[in-house]
């Protein structure tokens, strides 16, 4: 008897070790990160294959229209300007003295139109009283022809003298043509991005197939829109005035309302890249742009499709042929389903079939041992609704 109790012991301590290796040894249930299915808003979204590029609505690279020294240079970078602003002179007294002498021939010029003219008015005069005095028989018919071509040479040399002030009148057009070429103005207000020389240097305008730096680069910054070249497959499904969202990397997660404004009628075949196709989004409220640099990169998602108060999941949760992987509440397994999708985009996917609301999804896909039929649990932290 003592014996037989003796084995039984022994048999309890030997099973009690053995489940103790066995609950010891047992595989660790895996932490996942869950999202719940749940009920929202849905798009469909196209977004630039490259980074976008915040752009002015009006920028101009500035020289003068002649070549010359820099005289005065009004602006510093940075600085604001107005519409007709003189942003730069060039040295120009040889072309002040020309404007100066036709402003003098033109004042001499109409001195002796005037003399001339008054001279041709009282010739006329005389002409008619030599007419009258013919006709009452004081003078012969000689002197009443020589008094009316008097008269008429007279008239003719007020018209030419006249025409002498409107060429005079024209030297001084053309002289003050030439002399604002000197001077370079603002086309719009705006602030100088750039100044390219100094005082005394000489600039130039840059000739045809030679490009040189601008004298003066000039943005107007109270209009902003983003250049977004979108991958020609996605191109054809944009029209004018859709939605859009723009993110600027300096803003972090701030999103900017916005709408397409233009959609290029090419594409862009460049070398080593896919074609895109430029599309340009414009600010819904331009106010929110003052904050904003030109040459930003920044990010762009035009809303092709919106549907509300599906049922979705997060995009991060799909596999392979539309498949996600199910968390199991009763024992922690994960169940692998083929599910029905609809609208779809980087953040969220819209589910028609094969899930619950309320159900939970593995977001983890990529971690060791995440497969159907693994036991897992949740991670702390792990959402009870869709990311």
């Amino acid at each position: 008897m003592r014996r037989l109790r003796t084995l039984s012991l022994l048999s309890l301590i030997v099973a009690a070790i053995a489940a103790a290796s066995w609950y010891l040894a047992r595989p660790k249930p895996i932490a996942v990160n869950l999202a719940k299915v749940d009920t929202g808003l849905v798009e469909r979204t196209v977004a630039n294959t490259r980074a976008a590029t915040v752009t002015a609505c009006r920028r101009a690279k500035l020289a003068p229209q002649s070549g010359g020294q820099i005289a005065k240079l009004n602006v510093r970078e940075g600085d604001r300007v107005k519409r007709g602003q003189v942003l730069l002179e060039l040295w120009n007294q040889d072309l002040v003295a020309h404007e100066q002498l036709a402003r003098d021939q033109f004042v001499a010029s109409q001195a002796r139109s005037e003399e001339v003219c008054l001279s041709a008015e009282r010739a006329r005069r005389d002409a008619e009283r030599a007419e009258q005095l013919k006709n009452q028989g004081f003078i012969s018919i000689e002197k009443l022809d020589q008094a009316v071509s008097e008269a008429k040479s007279r008239h003719a040399s007020c018209n030419a003298a006249r025409a002498d002030v409107e060429q005079s009148r024209a030297r001084i057009a053309a002289a003050r043509a030439d002399l604002s070429r000197t001077y370079l103005r603002a086309p719009f207000d705006g602030i100088v991005a750039e100044v390219t020389g100094e005082l005394g240097e000489f600039t130039t305008p840059s000739p045809p197939g030679i490009p040189t730096p601008p004298a003066i680069d000039l943005i107007d910054d109270s209009c902003l829109y983003i250049t977004a070249p979108i991958d020609e497959v996605d191109a054809p499904a944009i029209r004018l005035d859709m939605p859009a969202r723009i993110s600027v990397d300096a803003f972090g997660q701030r999103k900017f309302a916005a709408h397409v404004r233009r959609i290029a009628p090419y594409a862009l075949d460049r070398e080593k890249q896919a074609r895109t196709v430029d599309v340009e989004v414009e600010f819904n409220n331009p106010k929110e742009t003052q904050a904003l640099l030109v040459g930003y990169s920044a990010d762009v998602e035009v809303v092709l499709e919106v549907r509300e108060n599906v049922l979705r999941i997060p995009t991060a949760a799909l596999r392979e042929g539309h498949r996600v992987l199910v968390y199991r509440e009763s024992d922690g397994r994960l169940e692998e389903r083929t599910i029905e999708t609809g609208l779809s985009n980087w953040e969220r996917t819209e589910v028609r079939g094969g899930l619950n609301a309320g159900e939970r999804v593995v977001l983890s896909l990529e971690k060791a041992g995440v497969k159907p039929g693994a036991k897992t649990q949740p991670e702390n932290g792990s959402s009870g609704g869709a990311k």
